[in-house]
């Protein structure tokens, strides 16, 4: 019996043993199992990390509609936009945040992630040492390539940092960072603080300039490239028709196909058309034609993407005709169908160049606008849709005769009503009584109009005041640089574009404009394609701000300073990883 018990006891023991050593086996393996894991994540976060896109390209197209993509996208070819829907991550929901919705101010929200609250970019003009003045003017500075005062330019003025800055800072400074545009602002501020290069098209000599702001000289390729006065060569290509008399007979350029192929648009001798673009290249698509033949100038001339470093580089472009073209037109001609049938060929080279240079798969291009633009006044009411304008000259007179006969004083106390901003003369407005009686005179007469939906002292919002108008206010109101009064316009009003004593020729509003809080200004393509970004449609709403946080999440770097945005989850997902 005891030796059954002794048994027993070793056989327990023995088994408990053997349980232990298992149990210690499965513990070692889970232990081993899971550093092997951690270490393959740590391997694969280091690859992505690592992995990043050799260039980044940043496309603002001035003044282009969300629903440009759609609209066309038949007419389209496979290389330019339908290229970017087809392989890129679809934002259809984007929204500017903020009023006004203008160039300088979009430009500036895109690459800052910011509003003009916290940039100081609070429109095109802007009231400086009690004068107007623009935005990047900066007498610092001496002009490169020209010896206009179109030269002297920085971004001196815009009081944040940019994607671009944060790339040159994540990279001590070793990645490359250009920018082109015709206009000025459309390159200076993509360009940011610490760009290598940024330049923009001198109205006169029509060459590409830049300032001393960004170097001491002209690099070679871009004297090459002004020798070629391709400017020059695109307006004798503008064709414009005389008749027997020597008069022009149109003022528009040649449409590619045949006029009764442009469906989507309106007929080609609409009275709200503005016919008098003249021979200016910024009214014509060529100068977009231009601005790409630039862009792949830099792109070889700089060896973009091709970093020595191994680091990302960067080049802004914006294409600022399309808005020259839209202010006279306006979206419905067919000039505006057959300037964005051009662009989407002007795209497609510059996808072209960057496959054979840098590599498919290699680098990211996102295409977004500063702001959109509604439809023509004119148009709007022949369809029965509602439309109305917003006269700024005759306002601005009817503020001031009443002013001046009120308070007695002989000059125009109101300075400007610039992005429905109230700005006052400070040499008439000379105590604060003075100017408060007078915000309290002018808010009454603008809150009678029709046309105006809100009018408030920006530090006093009234509560009812609704969403999203609010929130867009307060983003566009900046303390030190903003006016005194706010307007908001009703949903159906546009800016009249060539308002006051010109009066619009025989009172019909020609073209369009933009600036106001509407979706027709403020809603904007957002597509990203490349290295890194799964293809996909999004129909949740987003904001201009997320474009500089969402890039800045693409490339691990940090935002910019007073970004605001949140980044979109443009990553491939699970299962794609190998597609990609």
């Amino acid at each position: 019996m005891r030796k059954n018990k002794n048994n027993m006891r070793h056989y327990n023991q023995t088994a408990g043993y053997r349980s232990a050593k298992r149990a210690l086996i499965l513990t070692l393996a889970v232990i081993l199992h899971s550093t092997f894991l951690a270490t393959a994540s740590r391997a694969q976060e280091v690859k992505e990390l690592e992995n990043k896109p050799k260039i980044v390209v940043g496309i603002v197209v001035d003044q282009m509609r969300w629903d440009y993509l759609t609209r066309y996208y038949e007419r389209y070819g496979d290389g330019g936009f339908r290229r970017l829907m087809a392989e890129g991550y679809n934002c259809n929901r984007l929204l500017i945040n903020y009023v006004p919705a203008v160039t300088a101010v979009g430009h500036t929200a895109i690459y800052t992630g910011s509003v003009p609250a916290f940039t100081g970019i609070i429109g095109n003009s802007m009231y400086f040492d009690g004068k107007w003045d623009s935005p990047v003017r900066d007498l610092s500075v001496e002009g490169l390539g020209t010896k206009s005062k179109e030269g002297k330019a920085s971004p001196h003025r815009m009081l944040t940092t940019t994607m671009t800055d944060e790339l040159r800072l994540a990279t001590n400074f070793r990645s490359k960072v250009v920018s082109v545009s015709i206009k000025d602002r459309g390159s200076i501020f993509p360009a940011g603080h610490s760009a290598n290069a940024a330049y923009w098209m001198d109205s006169e000599s029509m060459d590409f300039i830049s300032s001393t702001y960004y170097m001491k000289a002209l690099p070679k390729w871009v004297i090459d490239f002004n020798k070629q006065k391709l400017g020059a060569k695109y307006l004798k290509e503008y064709g414009r028709k005389k008749d027997k008399n020597g008069e022009y007979v149109a003022d528009f350029w040649e449409l590619l196909y045949d006029a009764q192929t442009y469906k989507q648009s309106a007929g080609l001798d609409e009275k709200y058309y503005d016919q008098r673009t003249g021979t200016i290249l910024k009214y014509i698509p060529y100068g977009n034609t231009y601005t790409a033949d630039m862009a792949l100038a830099a792109l070889k001339g700089e060896k973009l993407g091709l970093n020595p470093e191994n680091v990302t580089d960067f080049l802004a472009v914006s294409f600022s005709c399309t808005d020259m073209i839209g202010h006279k037109l306006g979206p419905n001609a067919p000039w505006i169908e057959d300037t964005y049938l051009r662009l989407d060929r002007d795209l497609k080279r510059i996808f072209d160049a960057l496959d054979a240079q840098v590599g498919k798969g290699e680098w990211v291009a996102f295409l977004t606008a500063d702001h959109a633009g509604s439809h023509n006044v004119v148009f709007r009411k022949e369809h029965g849709i509602p439309a109305s304008t917003w006269p700024y000259y005759r306002i601005m007179k009817e503020l001031n005769d009443t002013l001046k006969a009120k308070f007695g004083v002989a000059e125009n106390p109101v300075h400007s009503l610039e992005c429905h901003n109230v700005y006052f003369n400070d040499k008439v407005v000379t105590t604060p009584e003075m100017k408060q009686g007078m915000i309290d005179l002018c808010l009454d007469i603008l809150r009678k109009k029709d046309i105006v939906a809100y009018a408030f002292e920006p530090t006093k919002i009234p509560s009812y005041v609704p969403e999203p108008v609010r929130t867009m206010a307060i983003n566009g109101y900046n303390p030190k640089r903003s006016g005194d009064i706010q307007v908001i316009l009703e949903a159906n009003v546009t800016e009249d574009y060539d308002d006051g004593y010109k009066k619009n020729y025989n009172g019909i509003p020609l073209g369009t404009n933009h600036a106001v809080w509407s979706p027709y200004d403020t809603h904007i393509p957002f597509v990203i394609m490349g290295k890194g970004v799964r293809h996909a449609w999004d129909n949740s709403t987003h904001t201009v701000n997320d474009i500089a946080a969402t890039v800045c999440a693409l490339l691990n770097i940090q935002q910019p300073s007073g970004c605001v945005g949140h980044a979109i989850d443009v990553a491939p997902k699970c299962g794609q990883c190998s597609k990609k």
